[in-house]
């Protein structure tokens, strides 16, 4: 007999994804206990309800939503209705991994722009690479550093990349920042008709698992996009879980204060320690090598969090019980 394995969602060494550390909110948990009578019968053929779901909750037309697995799910269809093989798509150095994995399904060829020693993106030099790109994907929050550029440099950005050139700007880890920090998504595609905002349930709402994600856009390029919508493609758990989201927003905000308070007080104990680390707005923290190689750190200590070539680290914040972990570690590496 086969055994599968259930996920431990609060193990203190699992910070390697950027899982919100809580189980679904007691209202999500009670609306898919509620779909397992329905699941021997197939979704909407397209998932029109959830896009009008989504629509309305955040005061968008519907026909500039569209949906995906995931942000990188969307992404994907992005890529397919926009690009041949062979087109170029620009990003950072280094960002999300899965912006690499696509554009190899899509045949497209990789520029990549270093961030900076802080984890900052040189959006000079991306916008000069995007004239040259069918794509250029923008990160705010950034993933993995959690640095988040200004509104005013972003939309300058934006006003030098082609008209032709698609801009992802993905806003993936969007609800951890400040709202001050947040772009109007409805009057940025009024003036930047190229641009696509990607969204995810997966991290703020802690629907990973579900793997739903969407995107807005301006109607022409949303439109070109939902003739990709794989048919039968969503769950209907996504449409329940969503919604029961929706109407337990008072507890999801709790909750998200609760990571961001976590990640703030990760960031001091490690300054204390004289570690630095890029200013997150996100539910990860990032540790440049600047000379150290915290793979063999986080190694040794058993924890899984995401390492990169060059030494550094990301870490994603958990409950208290991972922040200790994590600075034990961080302290016998340096006894």
């Amino acid at each position: 007999m086969l055994t599968v394995a259930t996920p431990n969602a609060i193990d203190p060494c699992a910070l390697s994804l950027n899982e919100n550390p809580f189980p679904p909110l007691p209202a999500v948990r009670s609306a898919l206990i509620r779909s397992i009578d329905a699941v021997n019968r197939y979704p909407e053929f397209l998932p029109q309800r959830l896009r009008e779901l989504i629509a309305a909750h955040i005061g968008m037309p519907v026909e500039q939503v569209v949906l995906g697995a995931g942000a990188t799910g969307v992404v994907m269809q992005a890529l397919r209705a926009v690009t041949v093989p062979g087109e170029v798509i620009a990003m950072a150095a280094p960002t999300f991994d899965g912006y690499p994995i696509v554009a190899q399904l899509a045949g497209l060829t990789v520029v990549t722009v270093p961030l900076d020693e802080y984890g900052h993106h040189d959006l000079g030099a991306l916008a000069d690479a995007a004239a040259h790109s069918r794509v250029v994907a923008l990160c705010r929050p950034h993933n993995p550093t959690g640095t988040l550029e200004q509104a005013p440099a972003v939309v300058r950005f934006l006003s030098r990349v082609p008209p032709d050139t698609v801009v992802l700007l993905d806003e993936a880890y969007v609800e951890f920042a400040a709202p001050k920090y947040r772009i109007d998504a409805s009057a940025l595609l009024s003036r930047f008709p190229n641009v696509l905002v990607v969204r995810t349930f997966s991290k703020a709402y802690g629907l990973a698992g579900l793997r739903i994600g969407y995107g807005l856009a301006a109607a022409e390029l949303a439109a070109a996009m939902w003739a990709q919508q794989l048919p039968f493609g969503m769950a209907g758990t996504g449409l329940l879980a969503v919604a029961a989201s929706y109407e337990a927003e008072d507890q999801l905000a709790h909750r998200i204060r609760l990571i961001t308070a976590e990640r703030r007080y990760l960031r001091r104990q490690l300054s204390a320690m004289g570690i630095f680390t890029t200013d997150a707005h996100a539910n990860f923290m990032y540790l440049p090598s600047r000379g150290r190689r915290w793979d063999e750190v986080f190694t040794r200590a058993g924890l899984q969090v995401r390492l990169y070539p060059d030494g550094g680290a990301r870490i994603t914040v958990g409950s208290r019980a991972s922040t200790l972990a994590v600075l034990s570690a961080v302290g016998k590496s340096a006894a």
